[in-house]
């Protein structure tokens, strides 16, 4: 680690140095959620859309990272089965087109010749956006450079390290491409994962996917976790703190420009557990006021953490264990990244431990940051051996992605810079 931590390092002579370094990381569990009033959002005099059903899809930086956080989102990992680079780079450009028209609420009439599924027919865009994130198996990380692609691989996307918390098959791990696709109508985000993996037929297979739900999200305020305490306070929210810890900066290749890297985890939370725990005592876990969202201690959500004050008998008023505590930027040399993550319900299923049904139902996390290796991986690490909240969570799928910008204006594409 460098003494600033939010200077990436000098880049290793090798890959396979680099994976050697990070390969002994550890990290734990997390969640988080960015608040709907504290979004940048292009004008109009910009020339993006004036609906404010229509989210825009050209333009700097892709949607679902900025945007106002939507109602339901679903996360597919993808593995790339074709050996051809054309056939990758033809499909990128055939997803943008679609991806373009889908968030417009551009729509095929299914009663005409169209490829369109058409269940989307009269609903509208919906706010939908669609993201496409790049694994690292596509730059020969695993050792098979299929594409031609390794020297433009981006060193701030490494294979994530092994977790104490993992939980989770192989084939829940990792993927070549990433969507993320959010929009305020469950059919609508459906319809454009549906019609981006029948574009995909023959050269994408499905590795993992996650379906998640945010129904505080149109209302003011923090949304709540199924923990029901308010999430993502602490995002950065300034377009000086978006430069340094969210958007790819000069140490990334030159195709990044505009771009961030993205971490999403699938946490699952032992609610039983959780709510046998007297209200009391979750504050202590989290660090927060329950009813408010302020730290403890303090009376409105956006005070700031006070981790120096102490109760009369000198303990500390947020506990050294608190989750709040071990994942401030104070507690992380000034690192942090963009939490945008929604809760998840997958039924029930059998605890590891035995016994009865438990629901199956937790975190759908999803960060964005500058460079994993310097946010998402120290922060997780710290919290792996310390919070208090790792003692109710598992993490049972994961993937980390580089997201390229946005394709400019119509007639580019998403990723055509890597290919140029």
């Amino acid at each position: 680690m460098t003494d600033d931590p939010t200077t990436p390092p000098d880049p290793p002579v090798t890959r396979r140095g680099f994976l050697g370094a990070v390969g002994g990381l550890t990290v734990g569990a997390a969640a988080g959620g960015l608040p709907a009033g504290l979004v940048a959002r292009p004008s109009a005099a910009a020339g993006v859309p004036t609906d404010p059903a229509v989210e825009p899809f050209y333009g700097e930086h892709q949607g679902g990272i900025l945007t106002a956080p939507q109602r339901h989102t679903s996360v597919v990992a993808l593995d790339v089965t074709t050996e051809r680079r054309d056939e990758l780079a033809g499909l990128l450009r055939h997803w943008t087109g679609l991806a373009a028209d889908l968030t417009a609420g551009r729509v095929a009439d299914p009663g005409r010749t169209s490829p369109d599924s058409g269940e989307a027919v009269d609903l509208g865009p919906a706010r939908l956006t669609v993201a496409v994130g790049l694994g690292p198996g596509l730059f020969g990380v695993d050792g098979d450079d299929r594409f031609g692609l390794a020297d433009r691989w981006p060193i701030q996307l490494a294979p994530l390290p092994a977790f104490p918390v993992d939980a989770m098959a192989e084939s829940d791990s990792g993927g070549d491409l990433v969507l993320q696709a959010s929009a305020d109508d469950p059919q609508v985000v459906f319809h454009a994962v549906r019609q981006l993996l029948r574009a995909g037929a023959g050269i994408t297979s499905i590795r993992w996917t996650q379906d998640g739900f945010d129904e505080t999200a149109a209302s003011p305020g923090t949304p709540r976790n199924l923990l029901g305490f308010k999430d993502g306070t602490a995002n950065p929210t300034s377009a000086a703190d978006l430069d340094r810890f969210v958007w790819a900066g000069p140490e990334a290749p030159p195709w990044m420009a505009g771009g961030t890297y993205l971490v999403v985890r699938r946490i699952r939370v032992a609610l039983d557990r959780w709510d046998a725990e007297p209200v009391a005592s979750q504050e202590r876990i989290i660090g927060r006021h329950k009813a408010s969202g302020a730290p403890l201690g303090r009376t409105a959500e956006d005070d700031p953490l006070d981790l120096d004050a102490r109760q009369p008998d000198g303990q500390p008023v947020i506990p050294a264990d608190a989750h709040v505590r071990l994942a401030s930027p104070q507690a992380n040399w000034g690192v942090t990244l963009l939490r945008r993550s929604c809760a998840y319900a997958n039924g029930v299923t059998a605890p590891s431990g035995g016994g009865g049904p438990a629901l199956d139902a937790g975190v759908l996390f999803t960060s964005f940051q500058r460079d994993p290796r310097l946010a998402f991986v120290p922060i997780f690490r710290s919290l792996a051996s310390d919070d208090a909240l790792s003692r109710f969570t598992s993490h049972t799928a994961s993937a980390v992605a580089a997201v390229p910008p946005a394709p400019a204006h119509p007639g580019r594409w998403l990723g055509q810079a890597l290919f140029e």
